[in-house]
């Protein structure tokens, strides 16, 4: 489905997604489906995560674009990834992923409605 190279960027996103996931007792299961042919993640107190080949080349972590799950982790590491607006988080084939700031942002996500309603 996906070139080898973005397949296995891919794959470690999906293994960190069930990572955080496990140490979040609070967001349930992860329910793992296709959407718009992207690999799609979501927990019943959360907002999607899907994860898909940007258009340019190399791999990208999608949320719901009127979420506020890209444009809060925007506002904490403005310069450190490239963004698709207020859906996505861009990275080239030769990009390193900084997986311990993507936690924040599987995290936020996985539990965003539990978030939302503190606020």
């Amino acid at each position: 489905m996906f070139p080898a190279a973005e397949r296995d960027a891919l794959l470690k996103l999906r293994e960190l997604i069930f990572k955080v996931a496990s140490e979040m007792p609070e967001v349930g299961q992860v329910e793992e489906s296709l959407k718009w042919e992207q690999p799609s993640y979501v927990t019943k107190v959360g907002t999607p995560i899907r994860l898909g080949v940007a258009k340019d080349g190399g791999f990208a972590v999608f949320t719901h674009c009127q979420s506020r799950v890209i444009p809060e982790f925007k506002s904490l590491f403005p310069d450190d990834f490239r963004y698709d607006g207020t859906r996505g988080v861009l990275f080239g084939p030769s990009d390193t992923v900084d997986y311990s700031k993507l936690r924040m942002l599987i995290r936020n996500a996985l539990g965003y409605r539990l978030s939302q309603s503190q606020s």
